[in-house]
């Protein structure tokens, strides 16, 4: 870890929250190389109504965009979930270095997201992929990120 990791994690918090207030799921992401923000997004699932557009697919495209490559090694991803299987897969595809997540999938289930239950050590474990994983990372703040969204979304299952 490095000493701005926290610094990363709570854009991507509050990106997430952003998200939220403009009618979004609670997940933000950051992609960082060298120190430097690369692009902070969140989902934008039903805004695009592409079930694709996690908030870490979409900082990977935006990344990649502002980049000019689809080789993201070197670059870390805060992420406020533990990205899902296809997250997860997009992230070894785009060679990023590490992954740095706040809250769990089982967490994200526990509040009523349709989750798979794969987590990144498995899906690492199973691809063999050498991505760096550190979990539980502000995980109290990304669950607030939940008990935010329920408020405002009278607790609907998504």
């Amino acid at each position: 870890m490095n000493a701005n990791d926290e610094r990363y994690m709570r854009m991507a918090i509050e990106k997430a929250k952003k998200g939220v207030a403009y009618g979004q799921t609670p997940f933000g992401a950051c992609i960082v190389k060298d120190d430097e923000v690369i692009v902070c997004e969140h989902n934008v699932v039903w805004k695009n109504m592409d079930i694709t557009a996690h908030a870490e697919v979409h900082a990977i495209r935006e990344a990649c965009k502002k980049l000019g490559t689809v080789n993201l090694s070197e670059c870390v991803i805060y992420s406020t979930c533990e990205p899902c299987p296809m997250c997860f897969s997009a992230i070894h595809w785009a060679k990023i270095s590490k992954i740095v997540y706040g809250t769990s999938i089982s967490d994200a289930e526990n509040v009523g997201f349709n989750e798979l239950h794969i987590s990144n050590d498995t899906m690492k474990e199973l691809g063999n992929s050498p991505v760096e994983i550190v979990g539980d990372f502000l995980k109290n703040e990304s669950l607030e990120l939940f008990e935010t969204f329920h408020k405002l979304e009278d607790k609907k299952v998504y």
